[in-house]
């Protein structure tokens, strides 16, 4: 017996925090958002949560739900961008969702020796190098390009009895990472106290939350380390340039990331009066900075 259905329809933007809303209270298991036409969403300001014209809102419900009662309530809540029959609904085959979501997660390989593994998945005895690491809410899992640029950074490192620090940790996999590889002590720092719960918890899972400091930036301990890594956006980092600099201590390397190609210049410019360019690397359309300061 088919425990949900899916509905999706049109909704203008002044609709979407009421249409979200009224789905909730109808029992949605998610509820997720689209562009309805082609419309490019860039990097935001601060403050800014940018929207498309126009939105296509679909959201998983219970199958018990009938869908002229779904449809009026839409309805008599306004948020449809139209007529009610644009609500259009779609059988959902039973299955256990999260398991399938799960099943797709495969491990991946970044550089010669860092896996990343999630939890359903035994690693190869062969890996050097594995981060057990499960899809969550917080961000980095490796399948994003600025974070594989990371990881692939760190791995062409020797980072053994090094001190790192990842601003910006979100998940905390390039904490993790740096610890496994060897790092004697990583500080990840974020404003997020989500992500930094999700950092924790991962440095448990992995076996080294005893060498991973995870606090707010105005709880972090002054001092540089040799190697820093920021996976953040280009604003942020440009915002963020005399912070993050002077975390580098003398002879120590810096990897910026979460930098479109477009927005690498002005990255750079900020950064190359604190210290000096090394390289860079790019994935898609995202590009990783490379710095050092000279010893």
């Amino acid at each position: 017996m088919e425990r949900y259905r899916t509905v999706r329809f049109p909704v203008a933007p002044d609709r979407l925090d009421d249409a979200e809303e009224l789905l909730w209270s109808l029992g949605a298991a998610a509820v997720t958002l689209t562009d309805a036409g082609d419309q490019p969403l860039h990097e935001p300001g601060p403050g800014e949560t940018p929207m498309w014209d126009a939105s296509i809102l679909e959201a998983l419900i219970p199958a018990s739900l009938a869908t002229d009662a779904v449809r009026a309530a839409l309805a008599g809540q306004g948020v449809l961008d139209g007529s009610a029959a644009q609500a259009e609904f779609d059988a959902v085959p039973d299955r256990d969702w999260v398991r399938a979501w799960m099943d797709r997660y495969e491990p991946m390989r970044f550089g010669e020796s860092i896996w990343v593994c999630p939890s359903h998945r035994e690693p190869e005895p062969d890996w050097p190098v594995v981060v057990r690491l499960d899809p969550g809410l917080a961000f980095g899992t490796g399948t994003h390009p600025t974070t594989a640029l990371c990881l692939e950074w760190l791995d062409g490192l020797d980072l053994d009895g090094l001190e790192v620090v990842d601003y910006g940790c979100g998940s905390g996999i390039l904490a993790v990472a740096a610890a496994l590889k060897g790092a004697r002590r990583v500080l990840a720092i974020d404003h997020d106290g989500q992500a930094l719960d999700a950092t924790r918890d991962n440095a448990e899972r992995n076996g080294v939350v005893d060498r991973i400091d995870a606090v707010l930036p105005e709880d972090a301990p002054d001092g540089a380390a040799t190697v820093v890594v920021a996976n953040i956006l280009a604003g942020p980092l440009v915002e963020l340039a005399d912070a993050i600099a002077g975390r580098v201590a003398p002879g120590g390397r810096l990897a910026l990331s979460g930098i479109l190609a477009e927005q690498a210049d002005r990255v750079l410019e900020a950064y190359r009066a604190r210290l000096r360019p090394i390289g860079e690397a790019a994935r898609e359309d995202w590009v990783r900075l490379d710095f050092e300061r000279p010893a």
